[in-house]
């Protein structure tokens, strides 16, 4: 059936702004040119998003043209402002923007105490930062956070392994800001991000494996992030694997593929190595192994991390494994390619290894795309009735 008019509309509405998004601003001629419009058309919808509030004139489009189509329209970019947290076992990274993401402002602090003061620690940091960076009003915040997220609900479930005020941030946010807030699990995040902005923009199914403190992978299946259906989709750490000397168990993933590639398993490999140092992580071990060129190291590094990246292949076939997390990034290309041989000679099926192109910056950036994805959708969606 054909759209009623004011679906119509919404639709070329939406189209526009999409438009104006991508390509910047934009004259009303060059909007006629790029949706099919009519010229009358683009005049209503332009007179329509301005009396919105989302579109306003931004300029001029030469010197020497005058009149209607001459005009800039842009996004007014400060139509709302957006926040994304990273939130670490015992810190928060805080990053807020406008409707477009462009940052305003940035800060990270370290998080501890009882529930109460750390939820009250993260909360004065989150305002603090809204205040620097111009917003009197957050409209949408995304959270991404370790744990996993019950797909009902949208909620972090209860585990011991993480700290009680994890949970009471995103509630504590809602009440005290009266912000849309979205958690999401870290990885599932860096998959978003590495998707939309990095290692795997050319990719519509791959897998994310996360190797830090834990481990972990996101799953993204002809480009829909798969979560499972208690959330838990990617939960390797579990992963029975040889090498561990025992199975983990429904309450730990001890024995299971974490406890060949988690932070605490590969710092002691290095140990072995000879390259263990007091005050350096697992990621400075692999960082400082890539620089130094200590192929032996990062040999046994790629021979635990293959298992993983093997298994994954064998049961999805995603055709690109992308290594992320602090281990990920620290071991870049020199880690990828090795793990990229192992894969190839335990599979039939090809697989590239990718390292992540976003460094520390995956969680955060996929956070800040949950939150404008659901900020847009609500500002630039169909009114009501449509």
């Amino acid at each position: 059936m054909p759209a009623s008019p004011s679906t119509a509309r919404a639709i070329n509405d939406r189209l526009a702004l999409g438009l104006l998004q991508s390509e910047g601003p934009l004259t009303a001629n060059q909007l006629k040119q790029l949706t099919g419009l009519s010229r009358p058309s683009v005049a209503d919808l332009v007179e329509r998003l301005q009396g919105s509030g989302l579109v306003t004139v931004v300029g001029e489009a030469g010197a020497r043209r005058r009149g209607p189509n001459a005009r800039l329209y842009g996004i007014v970019a400060d139509r709302a402002h957006l926040a994304a947290l990273d939130v670490r076992t015992d810190s928060v990274s805080v990053v807020v923007t406008d409707l477009l993401g462009a940052v305003l402002a940035e800060a990270s602090a370290s998080i501890g105490g009882d529930t109460a003061t750390a939820v009250e620690s993260a909360l004065t940091l989150v305002e603090g930062t809204a205040r620097e960076g111009g917003a009197q009003r957050l409209h949408t915040v995304g959270i991404g956070a370790p744990g996993l997220i019950d797909p009902a609900t949208g909620d972090l479930h209860d585990t011991t392994s993480l700290p009680a005020w994890h949970r009471a941030l995103a509630g504590a946010l809602q009440e005290r800001l009266g912000a849309r807030v979205l958690v999401e699990n870290e990885t599932n995040l860096a998959a978003r991000a590495e998707q939309r902005d990095g290692a795997a923009r050319d990719r519509e199914t791959f897998v994310l494996l996360w190797l830090g403190e834990g481990v972990g992978a996101a799953v993204v299946l002809d480009g829909v992030l798969r979560r499972g259906a208690s959330g838990g989709t990617g939960e390797i750490g579990f992963l029975p694997v040889p090498g561990t000397g025992s199975l983990p168990s429904a309450t730990g993933c001890e024995g299971g593929f974490h406890s060949l590639a988690c932070a605490a398993a590969l710092h002691a490999l290095g140990a072995e190595h000879g390259l263990g140092a007091p005050g350096r992580s697992a990621a400075d071990l692999v960082r400082h192994a890539v620089q130094a060129r200590e192929g032996a190291f990062l040999d046994a590094v790629a021979d635990r991390v293959a298992i993983g990246a093997a298994a994954m292949a064998a049961i999805l076939d995603p055709g690109c494994v992308v290594l992320g997390g602090e281990v990920g990034r620290a071991g870049g290309t020199a880690l990828a390619a090795r793990v990229e041989q192992r894969v190839t000679a335990m599979s039939p099926l090809r697989t590239e290894v990718r390292a992540s192109a976003l460094g520390g910056s995956a969680v955060s950036r996929g956070a800040l795309l949950a939150a404008m994805d659901a900020a847009q959708d609500e500002l630039f969606g169909p009114p009501p009735g449509c």
